[in-house]
């Protein structure tokens, strides 16, 4: 079975074979076989194309490293954990934000906490005109998801829905500017997650409790590791679920 996974990848990065083969001492025909016959390179070729095209070897490759492998891999990309949310320093958000170049992605349903930065949009403006790809899906203020969430954390009838249109009204400066996109989703939302490129804050939900009395991980991506790509892979799902947000 072909490798789309890596034909796409090595296409959105403008890679050639000829480029691939000569970075990693093979030669080109080997390189297509990786591809279309969907042939796994030795680990020090799957590194190797995984720095060059900004992917993991668990995306690219998801059978190739054995299991055990990857839960050794694994605990090394909890950074810290966090037993609740609202206990994360104030400066680790401010390394995430400043550092991030190439990808902002935040799923939430309202997320206020990050609008009382008071730089936060004009650092995401900035980052976009700069080439970054910022993604920012929220909970559709609407929705019966929203409304159940609501209820279970005991906030009060309608009290997620207007929070979400308060965050809202911050997020309208980046309304149009290119590289920003916003979304609404209906989602049973699990965890919120944060990316900044390759770190990652995931908060998880707890029946009962606010989100941010809940637990926070944070993450750092490794190349062989599956924890940080499996929040991505989620959010990839919930973003491809979701429609644009209207204000």
């Amino acid at each position: 079975m072909a490798n789309e996974r890596l034909r796409d990848a090595l296409l959105r990065n403008g890679l050639t074979y000829e480029q691939v083969a000569k970075a990693t001492g093979v030669d080109q025909k080997t390189v297509e076989r990786w591809i279309t016959k969907g042939r796994a390179p030795y680990p020090r070729h799957r590194n190797t194309i995984a720095s060059m095209v900004k992917e993991t070897e668990t995306y690219l490759w998801p059978d190739a490293v054995a299991p055990e492998r990857k839960a050794e891999i694994t605990e090394s990309e909890v950074v810290k954990l966090y037993p609740h949310r609202n206990s994360i320093p104030a400066d680790l958000w401010d390394h995430l934000i400043t550092n991030a170049t190439r990808h902002v992605e935040v799923l939430v349903h309202a997320g206020i906490f990050l609008v009382e930065r008071p730089t936060f949009m004009r650092d995401l403006a900035n980052k976009a005109a700069n080439g970054a790809r910022i993604r920012l899906i929220f909970g559709d203020p609407a929705s019966r998801e929203v409304a159940k969430r609501s209820d279970e954390e005991q906030l009060g009838k309608g009290t997620l829905g207007s929070r979400i249109r308060n965050a809202l009204a911050f997020y309208r400066p980046l309304v149009g500017v290119d590289g920003v996109e916003m979304r609404f989703h209906k989602t049973t939302l699990y965890n919120s997650i944060f990316r900044f490129d390759d770190e990652m804050v995931v908060n998880t939900h707890v029946y009962g409790f606010q989100a941010a009395h809940a637990p926070a991980l944070h993450l750092r991506r490794l190349a062989a590791g599956d924890l940080f790509e499996t929040y991505s892979e989620s959010f990839e799902h919930v973003w491809n679920l979701s429609k644009p947000a209207t204000f």
